[in-house]
């Protein structure tokens, strides 16, 4: 099962920030929308990075009072580890646990296509190994 099948079913938005847009409205954008990231677009649309409740609450840390008026340039993470559409589930999931991160941007041809989070991941190998259960089962009844 790949990555698209993810975005097949729960689709391609995908929350935008600016870089120069401030700390708190990304707060108060990811609670509005009930989501754990957002993405960091430039002014050409083009990725530029990525600013979750984890980089949020590192900037609180470090800064404060003070970070809530700062851009989200300053604390996003830069450095993005993106997927394509034709990306295995299973690689996405590994690569997410190893680098302990739970949201991946998903590109197709250098362009934003989705975002996939830890949660539909592990929601879709539970799904996976259910169906795998179920035909096992069938398999032995009618055997």
């Amino acid at each position: 099962m790949t990555v698209a099948r993810i975005l097949a079913e729960k689709g391609r938005t995908v929350e935008t920030v600016n870089p120069d847009m401030t700390i708190d409205t990304a707060i108060h954008r990811l609670a509005e929308k009930g989501i754990g990231a957002l993405i960091v677009c430039g002014p050409d649309h083009a990725l530029a990075g990525i600013i979750s409740e984890r980089d949020v609450m590192r900037a609180l840390a470090r800064d404060g009072g003070a970070a809530f008026d700062a851009p989200v340039s300053r604390y996003m993470t830069a450095k993005v580890v993106t997927c394509t559409r034709d990306a295995a589930i299973e690689d996405v999931m590994a690569t997410m646990t190893e680098q302990r991160f739970r949201h991946i941007p998903v590109m197709d041809d250098g362009r934003l296509a989705g975002i996939v989070s830890i949660g539909d991941v592990v929601k879709h190998r539970i799904a996976a190994v259910e169906a795998d259960y179920q035909a096992m089962r069938d398999y032995i009844t009618l055997a």
